[in-house]
């Protein structure tokens, strides 16, 4: 039987731009795809905080005009846009009354970036009140209308995995890229601290936020890699030997919270490594980090009541509870708290470091367990705090 051909909108970035570049497809002709999915799913999965189709067929329309060698890498390729990152011609609302309809002239400095490699942005995303706490937002998970599908970039999650979009932006403070990309089903990347650009995010903790990359494909994550100039030190090795690699397998000092589809799925990707030929060593943190939860929640206490005084003091009424406890310090944490915080989380960076560099890949957890049932919260973020406050990459998909 011969293969079914994908619908544009079904399409990974990747291929997006191929069957653009060979004239198999027009941006006008992928967008409006796009938009008939939206129409189609989006009074279930509710992941957009904005969009207005006319922009979308008219920066589609624009694309098209472009000579071919002046295209972009990502030429025609629509990006859904967590609305805590600014845009500078649709709304950006935070997920607050207090912003609504509020509109800034000025993009972000990653969609900037995304612009200029000739991407089209499609529109804005749900996200919980600032990207700030895990009360769930309207948005419902694709596969599951009764489950969350994460936070706090539920919308940008909830979009590609519904193929409402191939690109999303997220943002992370805590786990509000991992977790979502887990619980829908879709690659996430939490980049190396700051090695994309935070201009233009609402700033929750300078020194744990960091921008988020959603897609359906390791070649779309390939791709931004590229065009957001990600790049180690001492490149990979053309081609990598599954056999006789060195994998680390770290349950973290939080293993407690784990649930059975966890548990079932770290034992699966331990089985599979070692089938493919591939060393196992199950590692764990030493004693001195045992404090980790004490000293993440020390920093992001203080540096919560330093980034949202302003809407504390001039619009308290409309903040959330939630948010009101956040721009209050309710865990009472005080300044050398803190401070002591900041400096046990650098010392650890280093030991971390150590105890990961023998190893080609360390598999950790990304969540508790499957999406929970209901809406009203987006889910634990406790295995992800860790590599939030170390800095470095971390990976999440699905199976783990």
């Amino acid at each position: 039987m011969a293969n079914r051909k994908l619908e544009p909108y079904q399409l990974c970035a990747v291929d997006v731009v191929a069957q653009i570049q060979k004239g198999e497809l027009t941006t006008v002709q992928y967008a409006q795809s796009l938009l008939s999915r939206i129409q189609e799913r989006d009074p279930i999965v509710k992941a957009w905080a904005y969009i207005d189709p006319e922009y979308v067929l008219e920066q589609a329309r624009r694309l098209d005009e472009i000579a071919p060698q002046d295209r972009g890498p990502l030429h025609g390729v629509a990006v859904a846009v967590k609305d805590v990152i600014v845009t500078k011609d649709m709304p950006t609302q935070c997920g607050s009354p207090i912003y609504n309809g509020d509109a800034p002239k000025i993009d972000a400095a990653s969609v900037m970036v995304l612009r200029h490699a000739g991407a089209i942005i499609l529109g804005k995303t749900t996200t919980t009140e600032f990207a700030a706490v895990t009360v769930g937002t309207k948005t419902s998970n694709p596969h599951d209308p009764t489950r969350t599908p994460g936070g706090s970039s539920s919308g940008s999650g909830a979009a590609v995995a519904d193929f409402q979009a191939p690109i999303g932006l997220g943002t992370q403070t805590g786990g509000s890229t991992i977790r979502p990309g887990s619980f829908n089903g879709i690659y996430a990347m939490k980049p190396t601290w700051n090695s994309i650009s935070r201009e233009g995010q609402k700033v929750y903790s300078l020194i744990y936020d960091t921008l988020g990359l959603y897609t359906r494909s390791i070649g779309d994550l390939d791709l931004l890699a590229d065009v957001f100039a990600l790049h180690d030190d001492t490149p990979a090795p053309d081609q990598f030997e599954m056999r006789g690699a060195k994998f680390a397998i770290c349950k973290t000092m939080v293993w407690d919270e784990a649930g059975p589809g966890t548990v079932a799925a770290m034992d699966k990707a331990k089985q599979l490594l070692e089938a493919a030929g591939a060393q196992v060593d199950e590692i764990e943190f030493p004693e001195s980090m045992t404090d980790f939860p004490k000293w993440y929640k020390a920093v992001i206490a203080l540096d919560g009541e330093t980034a949202f005084l302003p809407e504390y003091r001039t619009s308290k009424e409309k903040l959330s509870d939630a948010m009101k406890y956040n721009a209050e310090n309710r865990e009472n944490v005080s300044h050398a708290e803190q401070l002591d915080g900041f400096d046990k989380i650098a010392c650890a960076r280093p030991v971390v470091d150590s105890l990961l560099r023998p190893y080609a890949a360390t598999i950790v957890p990304s969540v508790p367990d499957e999406a929970p049932i209901g809406l009203e919260s987006t889910g634990s973020a406790a295995f992800n705090g860790i590599w939030t406050w170390h800095h470095g990459i971390k990976i999440g998909t699905f199976y783990l």
